[in-house]
């Protein structure tokens, strides 16, 4: 897949970082890689947003575009309002992530939020933009209680549309993981209808990144470019599995 569009289900659930971790284990293996942000929301001037980040992450050698930028942390068409600039246009997106997949062997898109934020008053989402792309789309879930149901909507509203949903990621996986999450290893694949493919270390993006870079792949399963058997993985580890 040259590629692959990056949701979540809800804020804060680890998707920048897993970003960070597709594009450090692509780069690794010889792969030109490209990072997409549509919307940059609750950032503003020059300060590094998510693109910049998964940068710092995977190596100066990924190229981080940015189409957006509103400075509210408000979902894109909220902080496009409120901050009187235009909004993201779905099909400028598709556009971006066509050209940068020209010239790059993968392309990350990442999105804002949850898969169904809202773009423009039209009501334009991510999901407009995977179906103009015809790319899959990775879910990036949370680790513990409440993830099951967001996870199946996401799946849902992808399945509504046609769009073939690339796996479920968790994207920090507690050090300490309580009953709940250890129950979702086995039940958020069901929940979702995709093999779970890979997780992510609470404080992984923390590392430093040459660390990050080296460990990434013990993070995702092989259909992501990695090297993730199923056990649970460890920001400390020799490995980082």
């Amino acid at each position: 897949m040259s590629v692959l569009v990056v949701t979540g289900t809800g804020t804060e659930v680890g998707k920048t970082v897993t970003v960070a971790a597709l594009a450090a284990a692509a780069v690794v293996a010889g792969r030109s890689v490209a990072v997409l942000k549509p919307a940059q929301t609750g950032v503003a001037g020059d300060e590094p947003g998510d693109a910049a980040e998964v940068r710092r992450l995977a190596g100066a050698e990924v190229t981080a575009v940015e189409l957006a930028r509103y400075p509210d942390p408000l979902a894109p068409e909220t902080a496009a309002r409120r901050a009187g600039l235009p909004p993201v246009d779905p099909g400028e997106a598709a556009e971006a992530a066509r050209t940068l997949a020209k010239e790059h062997d993968l392309v990350l898109v990442e999105g804002a939020g949850g898969l169904l934020v809202r773009f423009d008053g039209r009501g334009a989402t991510l999901a407009d933009v995977a179906e103009l792309l015809g790319a899959p789309v990775l879910v990036v879930a949370a680790a513990g209680l409440g993830t099951l149901n967001a996870t199946a909507l996401t799946a849902q509203a992808l399945r509504s549309r046609r769009l073939e949903c690339a796996g479920v990621v968790v994207g920090s996986w507690p050090r300490e993981p309580d009953l709940a999450a250890r129950c979702n290893l086995t039940d958020l694949p069901v929940a979702a209808g995709v093999p779970l493919a890979g997780l992510l270390p609470a404080g992984a993006g923390a590392l430093p990144p040459a660390v990050f870079r080296a460990r990434a792949a013990h993070w995702l399963a092989p259909e992501l470019g990695g090297a993730w058997a199923g056990a649970e993985p460890s920001a400390a580890g020799p490995a980082g599995r």
